[in-house]
């Protein structure tokens, strides 16, 4: 393979790691600058804080109850978590597995919520909750979060499902097994790097989805970053380092998923799955 030396192309690929770095240095100021504000006793005007403090987290953990928002938070994802597993596995292996008029609307009716922004048709769903008398609740705060889950689960465990040879299933059934054991015994433990794959990456999705769940919360159902924005624009005056150290918890905690997740899910792996 013969390198393309043209001056054109080298002047491209410079901007291109120009603008990578522009951006991934933008991004680093920011956090950087949230943290160091969250361990500051006074920062006014100067490249430095003044002083060095942890008080700021241990405020920010009484004044915004950080103890019960952190645990209805877990409370919620687990939740849409086993939800979203429980639908979303055996409709995606429906849709694999079985052809129907119409398969590819429902495809689509499945993707939309992906698609669209979650404001589009978080609105009408918030409205829809509120008269079921479930928003405000966890409840409804669990349903509206399943809105997109669901058809995340069916879009990445499509792929999976549809790689296992239709035989094997088949020569189970030979042998006796019945649907619930074929699916225990020979599917599930085929489907595990599938359904981890979806189900963590649903599990950050939904830490982070911040529309649905601000619709839909109330005083008692508020997730970390619904409960910071009300902390950032909430009336009355509060120390801006206290927010920050909120921010770093809230940074903190959806990183530590994030790790987890990637720690076993590949994303090149569902990519090439999904290209077989």
């Amino acid at each position: 393979m013969v390198a393309d030396t043209r001056l054109s192309t080298k002047l491209w690929a410079a901007a291109n790691w120009f603008l990578i770095g522009f951006f991934l240095l933008n991004l680093l100021g920011m956090i950087a600058t949230v943290v160091t504000s969250s361990f500051a006793t006074r920062w006014l005007g100067t490249w430095l804080p003044a002083g060095w403090t942890t008080r700021w987290y241990s405020a920010a953990w009484a004044e915004f109850q950080l103890g019960d928002v952190l645990s209805v938070t877990f409370q919620i994802v687990f939740l849409v978590v086993l939800f979203s597993g429980l639908l979303g596995v055996p409709a995606a292996y429906a849709l694999a597995r079985r052809d129907f008029p119409g398969k590819k609307l429902v495809m689509l009716l499945f993707l939309l919520p992906l698609l669209v922004p979650p404001i589009t048709f978080g609105i009408p769903l918030a409205t829809v909750l509120y008269r079921l008398n479930l928003a405000g609740s966890m409840s409804g705060v669990v349903l509206a979060n399943l809105v997109p889950t669901v058809p995340f689960v069916i879009l990445v465990m499509i792929p999976f499902i549809e790689q296992i040879d239709t035989k094997i299933e088949a020569a189970a059934r030979v042998f006796g097994a019945n649907t619930f054991k074929l699916f225990i015994h020979v599917l599930l433990p085929l489907l595990m790097p599938g359904i981890l794959a979806a189900l963590l990456l649903v599990l950050v999705r939904t830490i982070a989805m911040f529309e649905l769940t601000f619709l839909t919360a109330g005083p008692t159902s508020q997730t970390l970053v619904v409960a910071l924005y009300y902390a950032v624009f909430a009336a009355g005056v509060r120390a801006v380092q206290s927010i920050d150290a909120m921010a770093v918890v809230y940074m903190v905690t959806t990183l530590i998923w994030l790790v987890i997740a990637l720690r076993f899910v590949n994303p090149t792996q569902i990519v090439a799955r999904a290209k077989r």
